[in-house]
Order: structure tokens, then sequence, then C-alpha cells
């Protein structure tokens, strides 16, 4: 019996041993095998190039409510093949970008939170400037930021457009010295000097450099909050009682200088580019339309949506500053180029006019 028992003992050991080395040899096998897989991943990785992230311009949008333009840009942006950019939209607090607010899948859920109310001729304007470069600076790959209007279009395809902005390490900041007497208000000495008061367009293309400064400012920016305001408009004289001494009023529209004078306060006017990309229409002198006259810019209707209309403003090569007797040509990589890629006011039946006759080049991928 005891031999007996002690065979099976002896059996059940040597099964032990059998199945212990064999699994170790599987688990040899195992490490060997991954080990080999490894090897392999690691040889391609140093063979393959590294997937880079190309830096993005963030669109940065001010809008009323909605995207009256959203389809516009919709055929825009699907000239992207990279994920070369990032859009943002400030609109009234409360406004929500969803399926029934936009047409476009890329406005969804791009507004901001925190969005305030907007006056025009206001400081509020800046405000909301200011908060939509905060978003946008949270996405590291952010390099140029551009602000636009919900009456905005683009004149070229994206590939294009992305190509003219990022062929510069300049700001595009239309800026020039105004002297006109009533907008600069003294009370702003010295913290802003005359001499740093300086004039020119909202629209404005910033590096991140500059849209940092624009953000972090605690000194510029209250100083308009207190004493740059609009002056009081005939249009609203009929609403309000007559300002009493008018001829004393600073006229100062807040988005007009704001960044301008803050990038001259920081001794950086060397680092922008003197002119914005955005085209816009002031030159009202001659239209018949009562309308069209005041101190908004002129605005395209259906009428006016042709072809021809967006080749002259393409055709636009130079600008003169008659202010500084100025006139510069405009360039990008070294070579003349056409000075605008944007162009405002449009209404949404002039845009999609122009995008089914493809006069813009979002509507044609093979026209710059």
């Amino acid at each position: 019996m005891k031999r007996k028992v002690s065979q099976q003992k002896s059996h059940y050991i040597w099964k032990t041993k059998v199945f212990a080395a064999l699994l170790f040899g599987f688990c040899f096998a195992t490490v060997v095998l991954l080990e080999t897989q490894y090897s392999r991943i690691k040889t391609l990785a140093l063979l393959s190039p590294p997937i880079v992230q190309k830096p993005k311009i963030a669109f940065l949008f001010i809008a009323r409510n909605r995207l009256p333009l959203d389809i516009v840009w919709d055929a825009f942006f699907q000239g992207d093949k990279e994920n070369k950019f990032s859009i943002s939209v400030h609109s009234r607090p409360g406004f929500l970008f969803n399926k029934a607010t936009t047409r476009s899948a890329y406005f969804l859920d791009r507004q901001v939170n925190d969005s305030i109310q907007v006056d025009w001729g206001g400081s509020s304007m800046l405000q909301a400037e200011r908060i939509l470069l905060q978003h946008a600076l949270m996405d590291p790959f952010n390099e140029r930021f551009l602000f636009l209007s919900d009456s905005c279009i683009p004149l070229y395809n994206f590939s294009y457009t992305y190509d003219y902005i990022m062929s510069t390490t300049t700001s595009f900041v239309d800026s020039f010295a105004d002297t006109k007497e009533g907008r600069y208000n003294p009370k702003m000495h010295p913290v802003i000097p005359v001499y740093n008061w300086r004039k020119g367009s909202q629209w404005v293309v910033l590096t991140r450099k500059h849209a940092q400064i624009v953000v972090k400012d605690d000194t510029t920016f209250p100083m308009f909050q207190l004493h740059c305001m609009r002056k009081s408009l005939p249009e609203f004289w009929r609403d309000h009682p007559l300002p009493a001494e008018g001829w004393k009023e600073h006229n100062c529209i807040p988005d007009e200088h704001y960044v301008q004078t803050l990038l001259a306060q920081e001794g950086l006017e060397g680092e922008i580019t003197r002119r914005t990309l955005t085209h816009t229409s002031w030159d009202l002198s001659s239209s018949k339309d009562r309308e069209r006259r005041g101190w908004h810019p002129m605005t395209y209707k259906l009428a006016d949506a042709t072809p021809m209309l967006i080749q002259s403003i393409k055709d636009i090569d130079n600008i003169y500053y008659e202010t500084e007797y100025r006139r510069e040509w405009c360039t990008s990589k070294g070579k003349p180029s056409p000075c605008f890629l944007f162009a405002r006011k449009f209404t949404r039946s002039a845009a999609l006019r122009l995008l089914n006759m493809s006069a813009l080049g979002a509507s044609n991928e093979s026209n710059k």
C-alpha cells in the first residue's frame, strides 16, 4: 500500500515539473516575442516621421446672436484637412450654438460660456475681445488670433488664407497716430500719453505674444473703461435729451483705439504690419441711399453682391494713409499681394448669392 502511494506521489511530482517546465517555456517564448515586437515597433517609430501638429489660426467671431453667414464659413473651413484652425464665438449671454441655431457643424458649442452684453461704442466690446482671447490662448497650438464680425466673408480659400497669415511673424494691426482733437481724453495722461494715442481697425490679427499682452493688460484697459466712450450721436438724439455743450464731448470709440494704443504703450509697433486684413467701405459721400449714410460702414445688400465687387476688393494692392501722407504696398512672403483676405459688411442674402455664384474662394478650392 505504501509503495502504491509513493508511486502516485512520484507521478504527481513528475507531472508538476513537466507543467512547470511547459509554463516556463511558454512565458519565456511570450517575453521573447514581446521583446521582438517591441523592437520592431520602436524601429518603425524611429523610421517614421513624427506626427506634428501645425500651428493654428484662432477664428474669433463677435456676434449679436447667431451667425447669419455660417454656411459661407462652413464652405471655407471645409478646405482645411489638417486641423489648422480653432473657432470661438462671443454672442449674447445664454445664446447657444446648437443644431437649432446653426447649420454648420463647425460652430456647434463654440460659444464662450462667460460672454457679456456688448454695446456698440463702449468698453464692453474690448471685454468681449479679451474674453475670446483668453479662451483661444488655452489651446497651445493657436499661434494667430483673428477677429471677425458676424457680417464678414472670406475672399479666398482656407489654404491661401492660412499661408498668407502665417507667412509673417508680425501682427496685422491697422495703426496710425490720431491727431484729430476730441478723441484723446487728457484725463488719460500720464498713464496714456498723447504721443502713444493710436487709431485703426478693430479687425486685427494678433500673434500669440501680442494676444497674451492684451489679456494681461491691467493698465491701459482700465483707462479706456473710464475715459474712452463714444459721443452722443445725432441718430440717437430723438430718444435722449440733447447733450449740453456737446462740442466738448470726446468721441472715443474704444475698439478703434485700444489694441493700437496698447502696443504703442508697450513699444511694440516695430512688430506689427500696419494694416488690417479686413476690407470695410467707409466712403459714403457719394451714396444716394440715406440709410447708408452715418457712423457705420456700408452694408452690401443682395443687389450689390456681384463677382465684380469681390474682384475689385481683391485687386486692391496698396493703401494710402491721408493723415500720414503714406502709401503702403501690400506684400506676402516678400512679394506683391492683395491687401485683404476678408470683407464686411454683407447681409445673409448677399453672402449666399456670392457663394452660389462661386465668387468667393470658400466656394471653389481651385480658386485661391
